[in-house]
């Protein structure tokens, strides 16, 4: 049996925990400041592995480059008007939220 390090069965546990969630859902967790807005072109799970190994400089990092934000209540209220979907995955305390691009 192949030995896997502890960063590869937490990515395959955040991975297999990620799923599809509309604005309903997700906005009870806004609602309690707990969203992360994970930026497009950022691997959803690479944000959620950063954030459970407390990856301080990598997060720091993120969030100077606006890779990651706390969800604002703007953003709050655009996904409303638009009853937004997203991936999502939870980190406790975290819900990480990524927008998924209306296809034209």
């Amino acid at each position: 049996m192949m030995n896997l390090d502890s960063d590869e069965l937490l990515r395959a546990k955040l991975n297999a925990e990620t799923g599809r969630l509309g604005w309903k859902e997700l906005e009870r967790h806004f609602a309690r400041g707990a969203v992360i807005k994970v930026a497009p072109g950022v691997d959803l799970v690479d944000a959620a592995l950063a954030i459970a190994r407390d990856d301080k400089a990598t997060i720091e990092t993120w969030l100077a480059a606006g890779r990651i934000s706390r969800a604002s209540s703007e953003d709050a209220i655009d996904w409303h008007g638009r009853d937004a979907l997203f991936w999502a995955v939870v980190t406790a305390p975290w819900v990480l939220a990524q927008e998924i691009a209306e296809e034209m």
